[in-house]
C-alpha cells in the first residue's frame, strides 16, 4: 500500500464568508478503503465533490496519479470521472429508465461496446450485487437499500481505480447495511481505492484500513480504526461515544 493515487495538499474551499476547509492534506493508497469521518456541515462531501470537479477549491491542489487535476476543463474532467467515480449517497438513479438502463448508461456514454458486449457487462455487475432478478425493474420498484447497490454497481461499471462513497449506508435498516458494506468490501478486495464518507462508524470500522477526522476544516486525526478506538483526542472521543 505505498502507491499514492490521490493527494489533497493544502485544500481550501469557502462559501461566501464561511470557511469550510482551511488546509485540508491528505494521501489515499492504491487498494487502500479510507474511512473520512466529521460531524455534520464539516465539509465531508463537499470534499469528494471538489475531488471530481464538481466543487471548485479556492486555493491548494489535487493530484490522480501525480496528474494536477483541480483546475482541468469539463471535458478533461469527463475523462477523469470515468477513473475516480462518484457513489452518490441516494444511488441518484434515473427514474424513468430500468435498472438495465441505469448500470449500462455509463457504458453507451465513455465505450464503443455492442449491445451484447453492454449485456454482458452489466449482467456480471449484477450478480456482484445479487440483483440479478432486478435487471428489468423500475427504481421506484426497488427498496432504498437495492437503489443504493444498483447506484453503486453504475459508478463501479467502468472499472475506476477510485471510488468515492457519500454516505452509503445513510438511512438503510441493519440488514441492508450489511449487505452495502459487503459489495464495497468485495470491490476492495478486486483491489479499488475508496474513499468512505459516514457517520455509520461500525460500517467504518469493519471496513476502512484508515479513518481520517475532519473537524474545524482539517484533517485532525489520521490513524488506523484500532488507534481510533484508542485515542484520547476529545474530537474522536465524541464520535466513538455518540456513534457520530
Amino acid at each position: 500500500m505505498n502507491e499514492v493515487v490521490l493527494e489533497l495538499k493544502n485544500v481550501h474551499k469557502s462559501f461566501g464568508k464561511v470557511a469550510i476547509h482551511k488546509g485540508v492534506d491528505l494521501k489515499l493508497y492504491k487498494g487502500e478503503s479510507l474511512g473520512l469521518l466529521g460531524g455534520s456541515g464539516t465539509g465531508k462531501s463537499v470534499l469528494l465533490r471538489s475531488i471530481i470537479g464538481l466543487e471548485h477549491i479556492d486555493s491548494g491542489d489535487i493530484f490522480f496519479k501525480d496528474k494536477k487535476i483541480d483546475q482541468l476543463s469539463e471535458d478533461q474532467l469527463s475523462k477523469i470521472r470515468t477513473q475516480i467515480s462518484y457513489s452518490f449517497q441516494s444511488g441518484a438513479l434515473f427514474d424513468s429508465i430500468d435498472v438495465f438502463e441505469n448500470i449500462a448508461y455509463p457504458l453507451y456514454e465513455h465505450t464503443k461496446l455492442s449491445y451484447k458486449e453492454i449485456e454482458n457487462e452489466v449482467v456480471k455487475m449484477l450478480r456482484l450485487i445479487d440483483l440479478e432478478s432486478a435487471i428489468h425493474k423500475m427504481p421506484s420498484d426497488l427498496s432504498g437499500g437495492m437503489q443504493k447497490r444498483v447506484g453503486m454497481a453504475r459508478s463501479m461499471i467502468l472499472n475506476p481505480e477510485i471510488v468515492l462513497y457519500d454516505e452509503p449506508t445513510a438511512g438503510l435498516d441493519p440488514i441492508n447495511t450489511l449487505n452495502v458494506v459487503s459489495l464495497m468490501d468485495k470491490l476492495k478486495e478486486k483491489g479499488l481505492s475508496s474513499i468512505f464518507v459516514t457517520h455509520d462508524i461500525p460500517s467504518a470500522m469493519m471496513l476502512c484500513d484508515r479513518i481520517v477526522v475532519l473537524d474545524q476544516g482539517k484533517i485532525i486525526f489520521n490513524n488506523t480504526p484500532r488507534h481510533f478506538q484508542s485515542s484520547d483526542d476529545p474530537v474522536v472521543q465524541r464520535f466513538i461515544t455518540s456513534k457520530g
